[in-house]
Protein backbone atom coordinates (compact mmCIF):
# COMPACT_ATOMS: atom_id res chain seq x y z
CA UNK A 1 0.00 0.00 0.00
CA UNK A 2 0.77 3.50 -0.64
CA UNK A 3 0.11 6.15 2.17
CA UNK A 4 -1.04 9.74 1.42
CA UNK A 5 -1.92 12.76 3.85
CA UNK A 6 -4.57 14.59 2.04
CA UNK A 7 -6.26 17.84 3.71
CA UNK A 8 -10.43 18.25 3.13
CA UNK A 9 -10.26 21.79 1.72
CA UNK A 10 -14.16 21.06 1.74
CA UNK A 11 -14.42 20.53 5.54
CA UNK A 12 -11.56 23.30 6.52
CA UNK A 13 -13.63 26.12 4.35
CA UNK A 14 -16.84 25.16 5.63
CA UNK A 15 -15.48 25.61 8.68
CA UNK A 16 -13.46 28.49 9.02
CA UNK A 17 -15.34 30.28 10.96
CA UNK A 18 -15.26 29.00 14.04
CA UNK A 19 -13.11 31.00 16.24
CA UNK A 20 -12.03 28.07 19.09
CA UNK A 21 -12.59 24.64 19.62
CA UNK A 22 -15.89 24.24 21.87
CA UNK A 23 -16.11 22.83 24.91
CA UNK A 24 -18.44 19.07 24.78
CA UNK A 25 -19.68 18.05 28.00
CA UNK A 26 -20.76 14.83 28.61
CA UNK A 27 -24.88 13.89 27.22
CA UNK A 28 -27.82 14.45 29.51
CA UNK A 29 -29.22 12.17 31.51
CA UNK A 30 -32.19 10.93 29.65
CA UNK A 31 -35.55 9.56 32.04
CA UNK A 32 -36.11 6.71 29.58
CA UNK A 33 -35.60 3.17 29.15
CA UNK A 34 -33.91 3.18 26.36
CA UNK A 35 -32.76 5.93 23.98
CA UNK A 36 -29.89 6.98 20.80
CA UNK A 37 -29.52 9.96 19.05
CA UNK A 38 -28.01 9.76 16.02
CA UNK A 39 -26.92 12.28 12.81
CA UNK A 40 -28.92 11.28 9.74
CA UNK A 41 -26.46 11.53 6.93
CA UNK A 42 -23.38 10.05 8.16
CA UNK A 43 -24.93 7.14 10.48
CA UNK A 44 -22.84 8.75 13.85
CA UNK A 45 -24.46 7.61 17.27
CA UNK A 46 -23.75 11.04 19.10
CA UNK A 47 -25.39 9.50 22.51
CA UNK A 48 -27.34 6.21 23.75
CA UNK A 49 -28.32 3.94 26.31
CA UNK A 50 -29.83 0.55 25.99
CA UNK A 51 -29.88 0.97 22.52
CA UNK A 52 -30.32 -2.77 21.34
CA UNK A 53 -32.44 -3.79 24.04
CA UNK A 54 -35.32 -5.06 22.59
CA UNK A 55 -38.64 -3.61 23.95
CA UNK A 56 -42.20 -3.66 22.85
CA UNK A 57 -42.59 -0.40 20.52
CA UNK A 58 -46.32 0.28 20.27
CA UNK A 59 -47.24 2.44 17.40
CA UNK A 60 -43.96 3.12 16.61
CA UNK A 61 -44.36 0.32 14.95
CA UNK A 62 -46.69 1.93 12.45
CA UNK A 63 -43.18 3.34 10.87
CA UNK A 64 -42.48 -0.06 9.14
CA UNK A 65 -45.92 -0.42 8.23
CA UNK A 66 -45.74 3.26 6.16
CA UNK A 67 -41.88 2.09 5.33
CA UNK A 68 -43.39 -0.87 3.69
CA UNK A 69 -46.03 1.29 2.09
CA UNK A 70 -43.79 3.86 1.07
CA UNK A 71 -41.43 1.42 -0.79
CA UNK A 72 -44.05 -0.50 -2.49
CA UNK A 73 -45.16 3.37 -4.01
CA UNK A 74 -41.91 3.77 -5.21
CA UNK A 75 -41.98 0.62 -6.79
CA UNK A 76 -44.73 0.94 -8.58
CA UNK A 77 -46.82 -1.92 -7.40
CA UNK A 78 -49.70 0.03 -5.62
CA UNK A 79 -50.47 3.90 -6.43
CA UNK A 80 -51.95 6.39 -3.98
CA UNK A 81 -55.03 6.49 -5.55
CA UNK A 82 -56.08 3.01 -5.25
CA UNK A 83 -59.27 2.25 -3.67
CA UNK A 84 -58.50 -0.40 -0.84
CA UNK A 85 -62.39 -2.32 0.79
CA UNK A 86 -62.07 -2.79 4.22
CA UNK A 87 -62.38 -5.66 5.95
CA UNK A 88 -64.02 -6.63 9.20
CA UNK A 89 -60.40 -7.08 10.55
CA UNK A 90 -60.04 -3.70 9.84
CA UNK A 91 -63.44 -2.09 10.90
CA UNK A 92 -62.62 0.52 13.34
CA UNK A 93 -65.15 -1.16 15.91
CA UNK A 94 -63.02 -4.14 15.75
CA UNK A 95 -63.44 -5.38 19.63
CA UNK A 96 -59.38 -6.01 19.23
CA UNK A 97 -59.25 -2.10 19.33
CA UNK A 98 -61.24 -1.04 21.71
CA UNK A 99 -59.59 1.98 23.53
CA UNK A 100 -56.82 2.49 20.67
CA UNK A 101 -56.28 5.41 18.04
CA UNK A 102 -58.33 4.51 14.92
CA UNK A 103 -58.72 6.31 11.67
CA UNK A 104 -62.65 5.58 12.09
CA UNK A 105 -62.77 3.11 8.68
CA UNK A 106 -66.09 1.45 8.50
CA UNK A 107 -66.41 -2.43 6.95
CA UNK A 108 -67.23 -2.64 3.31
CA UNK A 109 -66.54 1.17 2.54
CA UNK A 110 -63.51 1.70 0.00
CA UNK A 111 -61.22 4.27 1.14
CA UNK A 112 -58.45 5.59 -0.88
CA UNK A 113 -54.81 4.23 -0.40
CA UNK A 114 -53.20 7.33 0.10
CA UNK A 115 -55.82 8.75 3.35
CA UNK A 116 -54.93 5.06 4.81
CA UNK A 117 -52.01 6.07 4.24
CA UNK A 118 -52.56 9.34 6.29
CA UNK A 119 -54.58 7.52 8.56
CA UNK A 120 -51.08 5.33 9.83
CA UNK A 121 -49.05 8.36 10.13
CA UNK A 122 -50.69 11.34 11.50
CA UNK A 123 -54.48 9.52 13.28
CA UNK A 124 -52.03 6.65 14.28
CA UNK A 125 -54.64 4.58 13.29
CA UNK A 126 -54.79 0.80 13.74
CA UNK A 127 -57.91 0.17 11.42
CA UNK A 128 -55.79 1.97 8.47
CA UNK A 129 -52.36 -0.51 9.47
CA UNK A 130 -54.21 -3.70 9.26
CA UNK A 131 -56.12 -2.21 6.22
CA UNK A 132 -52.60 -1.29 4.37
CA UNK A 133 -51.57 -4.91 5.64
CA UNK A 134 -54.36 -6.45 3.96
CA UNK A 135 -53.91 -4.21 0.61
CA UNK A 136 -50.18 -4.52 -0.06
CA UNK A 137 -49.87 -8.92 1.17
CA UNK A 138 -53.37 -10.14 1.35
CA UNK A 139 -53.81 -10.55 5.40
CA UNK A 140 -51.62 -9.05 8.03
CA UNK A 141 -49.95 -12.26 9.37
CA UNK A 142 -48.43 -12.27 5.60
CA UNK A 143 -47.85 -7.98 5.94
CA UNK A 144 -45.59 -8.72 8.94
CA UNK A 145 -43.32 -11.62 7.20
CA UNK A 146 -42.79 -8.67 4.57
CA UNK A 147 -42.36 -6.23 7.72
CA UNK A 148 -39.37 -8.46 8.85
CA UNK A 149 -38.24 -9.51 5.68
CA UNK A 150 -37.80 -5.46 5.19
CA UNK A 151 -35.47 -4.90 8.92
CA UNK A 152 -33.54 -7.47 7.56
CA UNK A 153 -32.80 -6.12 4.64
CA UNK A 154 -32.28 -2.73 6.11
CA UNK A 155 -30.00 -4.01 8.93
CA UNK A 156 -32.41 -4.35 11.99
CA UNK A 157 -30.92 -6.92 13.83
CA UNK A 158 -33.28 -7.03 17.06
CA UNK A 159 -36.62 -6.36 15.78
CA UNK A 160 -39.15 -8.85 14.94
CA UNK A 161 -42.85 -7.61 13.59
CA UNK A 162 -46.05 -9.79 14.38
CA UNK A 163 -48.83 -7.33 13.41
CA UNK A 164 -48.63 -3.86 11.17
CA UNK A 165 -50.07 -1.63 14.43
CA UNK A 166 -47.78 -2.67 17.49
CA UNK A 167 -50.78 -3.53 19.81
CA UNK A 168 -49.08 -5.59 22.16
CA UNK A 169 -47.43 -9.29 21.75
CA UNK A 170 -44.40 -10.84 23.40
CA UNK A 171 -42.63 -11.62 20.26
CA UNK A 172 -43.50 -7.97 18.73
CA UNK A 173 -40.26 -5.99 19.35
CA UNK A 174 -38.26 -3.33 18.35
CA UNK A 175 -34.90 -1.79 19.35
CA UNK A 176 -34.16 1.94 19.64
CA UNK A 177 -30.81 1.32 17.57
CA UNK A 178 -33.03 -0.39 14.58
CA UNK A 179 -36.15 2.60 14.81
CA UNK A 180 -33.10 5.04 14.06
CA UNK A 181 -32.29 3.24 11.36
CA UNK A 182 -35.60 2.83 9.89
CA UNK A 183 -35.87 6.60 10.36
CA UNK A 184 -33.45 6.74 8.39
CA UNK A 185 -34.81 4.77 5.62
CA UNK A 186 -38.29 5.96 5.60
CA UNK A 187 -36.06 9.82 5.21
CA UNK A 188 -35.51 8.59 1.23
CA UNK A 189 -38.68 8.82 0.39
CA UNK A 190 -39.50 12.43 0.35
CA UNK A 191 -43.15 12.81 -0.69
CA UNK A 192 -44.53 9.87 1.63
CA UNK A 193 -42.14 11.27 4.77
CA UNK A 194 -44.32 14.66 4.27
CA UNK A 195 -46.89 13.35 5.39
CA UNK A 196 -45.14 12.77 9.41
CA UNK A 197 -44.98 16.94 9.70
CA UNK A 198 -48.74 17.37 8.41
CA UNK A 199 -50.60 19.27 11.72
CA UNK A 200 -54.36 16.78 11.10
CA UNK A 201 -56.35 14.62 9.03
CA UNK A 202 -59.84 14.76 8.55
CA UNK A 203 -61.16 11.32 7.91
CA UNK A 204 -65.24 10.61 8.07
CA UNK A 205 -66.08 14.04 9.55
CA UNK A 206 -63.60 13.02 12.22
CA UNK A 207 -60.57 15.76 12.52
CA UNK A 208 -57.69 14.28 14.43
CA UNK A 209 -54.53 16.49 15.08
CA UNK A 210 -50.90 14.66 14.76
CA UNK A 211 -49.74 12.97 18.36
CA UNK A 212 -46.17 14.44 17.60
CA UNK A 213 -47.22 18.05 19.53
CA UNK A 214 -43.05 18.89 19.01
CA UNK A 215 -44.53 19.55 15.48
CA UNK A 216 -46.10 22.57 17.26
CA UNK A 217 -42.90 23.13 19.52
CA UNK A 218 -39.63 23.53 17.67
CA UNK A 219 -40.01 24.89 13.75
CA UNK A 220 -36.57 22.21 13.01
CA UNK A 221 -38.96 19.26 13.88
CA UNK A 222 -40.79 17.43 10.99
CA UNK A 223 -41.41 14.22 12.08
CA UNK A 224 -42.02 11.15 12.98
CA UNK A 225 -43.93 9.34 15.33
CA UNK A 226 -45.17 8.64 19.06
CA UNK A 227 -46.45 5.87 20.58
CA UNK A 228 -47.89 4.37 23.58
CA UNK A 229 -48.83 1.51 25.25
CA UNK A 230 -48.96 0.17 29.01
CA UNK A 231 -46.14 -2.12 28.26
CA UNK A 232 -44.22 0.12 26.16
CA UNK A 233 -44.46 2.98 27.83
CA UNK A 234 -44.40 6.67 26.47
CA UNK A 235 -41.93 6.65 23.19
CA UNK A 236 -41.62 9.15 20.18
CA UNK A 237 -38.89 9.24 17.49
CA UNK A 238 -38.14 12.52 16.28
CA UNK A 239 -35.96 13.80 13.49
CA UNK A 240 -35.33 17.68 13.17
CA UNK A 241 -32.90 19.68 11.04
CA UNK A 242 -31.28 23.08 11.37
CA UNK A 243 -28.44 24.95 9.66
CA UNK A 244 -28.33 22.08 7.34
CA UNK A 245 -28.12 19.27 9.72
CA UNK A 246 -30.57 16.52 10.49
CA UNK A 247 -30.63 14.18 13.77
CA UNK A 248 -32.78 11.62 14.33
CA UNK A 249 -34.04 10.78 18.38
CA UNK A 250 -35.52 7.75 19.49
CA UNK A 251 -36.60 8.01 23.38
CA UNK A 252 -38.72 4.66 24.72
CA UNK A 253 -40.26 3.97 27.52
CA UNK A 254 -40.65 7.42 29.17
CA UNK A 255 -43.03 8.29 32.05
CA UNK A 256 -45.53 10.51 30.29
CA UNK A 257 -46.55 12.48 26.85
CA UNK A 258 -44.55 15.91 28.46
CA UNK A 259 -42.07 13.16 29.56
CA UNK A 260 -41.11 11.98 26.38
CA UNK A 261 -40.79 14.84 24.52
CA UNK A 262 -38.86 17.59 27.13
CA UNK A 263 -36.36 14.30 26.99
CA UNK A 264 -36.49 14.25 22.88
CA UNK A 265 -35.61 18.01 23.02
CA UNK A 266 -32.61 17.32 25.28
CA UNK A 267 -30.77 15.05 23.02
CA UNK A 268 -31.87 17.23 19.55
CA UNK A 269 -30.31 19.92 21.54
CA UNK A 270 -27.14 18.73 23.20
CA UNK A 271 -26.30 17.17 19.18
CA UNK A 272 -27.01 20.56 17.46
CA UNK A 273 -24.95 22.86 19.89
CA UNK A 274 -22.36 20.40 20.70
CA UNK A 275 -21.40 18.75 17.37
CA UNK A 276 -21.54 19.85 13.03
CA UNK A 277 -22.11 17.38 10.58
CA UNK A 278 -20.27 18.36 6.67
CA UNK A 279 -20.53 16.71 3.52
CA UNK A 280 -16.85 15.31 2.15
CA UNK A 281 -17.30 13.42 -0.73
CA UNK A 282 -20.32 12.80 -2.90
CA UNK A 283 -20.54 9.48 -4.88
CA UNK A 284 -18.10 9.20 -8.06
CA UNK A 285 -16.34 12.23 -6.67
CA UNK A 286 -12.44 11.78 -7.91
CA UNK A 287 -10.58 11.69 -4.87
CA UNK A 288 -7.10 10.52 -6.27
CA UNK A 289 -5.51 9.29 -9.46
CA UNK A 290 -3.20 6.18 -9.41
CA UNK A 291 -0.69 4.67 -12.18
CA UNK A 292 -2.09 2.24 -14.42
CA UNK A 293 0.38 -0.28 -15.73
CA UNK A 294 -0.18 -2.15 -19.27
CA UNK A 295 -3.20 -0.48 -20.30
CA UNK A 296 -4.69 1.92 -22.74
CA UNK A 297 -4.69 4.48 -20.03
CA UNK A 298 -1.54 5.43 -18.04
CA UNK A 299 -3.85 6.53 -14.76
CA UNK A 300 -7.15 5.40 -13.28
CA UNK A 301 -9.46 7.84 -11.48
CA UNK A 302 -10.45 6.50 -7.84
CA UNK A 303 -13.43 7.76 -5.67
CA UNK A 304 -16.13 6.72 -2.76
CA UNK A 305 -19.28 4.47 -4.39
CA UNK A 306 -21.45 6.78 -1.82
CA UNK A 307 -21.78 10.08 -0.10
CA UNK A 308 -19.33 10.60 2.60
CA UNK A 309 -20.80 12.86 5.82
CA UNK A 310 -18.61 13.73 8.94
CA UNK A 311 -19.73 14.39 12.47
CA UNK A 312 -17.36 15.90 14.48
CA UNK A 313 -17.58 17.76 17.89
CA UNK A 314 -17.55 21.69 16.67
CA UNK A 315 -14.53 22.98 16.88
CA UNK A 316 -12.40 19.97 16.14
CA UNK A 317 -11.99 20.55 12.34
CA UNK A 318 -8.18 21.56 12.99
CA UNK A 319 -7.38 17.93 14.11
CA UNK A 320 -9.04 15.62 11.01
CA UNK A 321 -6.58 13.86 9.35
CA UNK A 322 -7.26 12.09 5.89
CA UNK A 323 -4.91 8.99 4.68
CA UNK A 324 -5.26 7.97 1.39
CA UNK A 325 -4.29 3.81 1.20
CA UNK A 326 -3.30 3.10 -2.08
CA UNK A 327 -2.92 -0.18 -3.77
CA UNK A 328 0.64 -0.46 -4.70
CA UNK A 329 0.78 -1.91 -8.41
CA UNK A 330 -2.45 -1.42 -10.40
CA UNK A 331 -2.27 -3.58 -13.62
CA UNK A 332 -5.31 -3.20 -16.79
CA UNK A 333 -7.48 -4.45 -17.23
CA UNK A 334 -9.06 -2.37 -14.34
CA UNK A 335 -12.86 -2.89 -14.09
CA UNK A 336 -14.91 0.37 -12.55
CA UNK A 337 -16.27 -0.93 -9.33
CA UNK A 338 -13.39 -2.48 -8.25
CA UNK A 339 -11.50 -1.65 -4.96
CA UNK A 340 -7.68 -0.67 -5.36
CA UNK A 341 -7.28 0.97 -1.74
CA UNK A 342 -9.36 2.81 1.14
CA UNK A 343 -9.78 6.13 2.42
CA UNK A 344 -9.10 6.08 6.02
CA UNK A 345 -10.48 9.46 8.46
CA UNK A 346 -9.20 10.12 12.21
CA UNK A 347 -9.51 12.41 14.74
CA UNK A 348 -7.29 13.07 17.78
CA UNK A 349 -5.92 9.49 16.76
CA UNK A 350 -9.58 7.80 16.90
CA UNK A 351 -10.38 6.24 13.25
CA UNK A 352 -13.73 7.98 12.42
CA UNK A 353 -14.44 6.37 8.80
CA UNK A 354 -12.46 4.18 6.48
CA UNK A 355 -14.13 3.70 2.90
CA UNK A 356 -13.03 1.28 0.07
CA UNK A 357 -11.40 3.30 -2.74
CA UNK A 358 -13.32 2.18 -6.41
CA UNK A 359 -11.51 2.54 -9.58
CA UNK A 360 -14.30 4.97 -11.28
CA UNK A 361 -13.84 3.96 -14.84
CA UNK A 362 -12.83 0.73 -16.61
CA UNK A 363 -9.04 0.41 -18.40
CA UNK A 364 -8.69 -2.23 -20.84
CA UNK A 365 -5.27 -3.60 -21.55
CA UNK A 366 -2.97 -2.30 -23.64
CA UNK A 367 -1.53 -3.23 -26.77
CA UNK A 368 1.52 -5.99 -26.93
CA UNK A 369 4.15 -3.45 -27.05
CA UNK A 370 2.83 -1.28 -24.04
CA UNK A 371 2.26 -4.77 -22.12
CA UNK A 372 5.75 -5.63 -22.74
CA UNK A 373 7.44 -2.53 -22.18
CA UNK A 374 5.00 -1.54 -19.08
CA UNK A 375 6.48 -5.54 -17.70
CA UNK A 376 10.07 -4.15 -18.21
CA UNK A 377 9.61 -0.99 -16.50
CA UNK A 378 7.98 -2.38 -13.60
CA UNK A 379 10.74 -5.02 -13.26
CA UNK A 380 13.50 -2.21 -12.86
CA UNK A 381 11.43 -0.39 -10.87
CA UNK A 382 10.98 -3.22 -8.39
CA UNK A 383 14.80 -3.84 -8.71
CA UNK A 384 15.30 0.02 -7.33
CA UNK A 385 12.84 0.00 -4.61
CA UNK A 386 14.16 -3.42 -2.90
Amino acid sequence: MRHYLIVLFSLLSMSLAVAAPAIIPAPPQIAASSYILIDADSGKVITEANADQRLPPASLTKLMTSYVLSFELEQGNVANNDMVTISRNAWAQNPLFAGSSLMWIEVGKQVKLEDLHRGVVISSGNDSSVAVAEHLAGSESAFADVMNQHAQVLGMKDSHFVNSHGLPDPEHYMTARDLATLSKAILKYPAEYALYSEPDFTYNNIRQTNRNRLLWKDGSIDGLKTGYTKEAGYCLVVSAKKNGMRLISVVLGAKSQSGREQESQKLLAYGFRYFETHPIYSAGDELTASKVWAGEADQIKLGVERDIHLTIPRGKHKDIEAVLNLTEVIKAPVTKGKEYGELVISLDGEELLREPLLALESVAEGSLFKRLWDAIVLFFTSLLNV
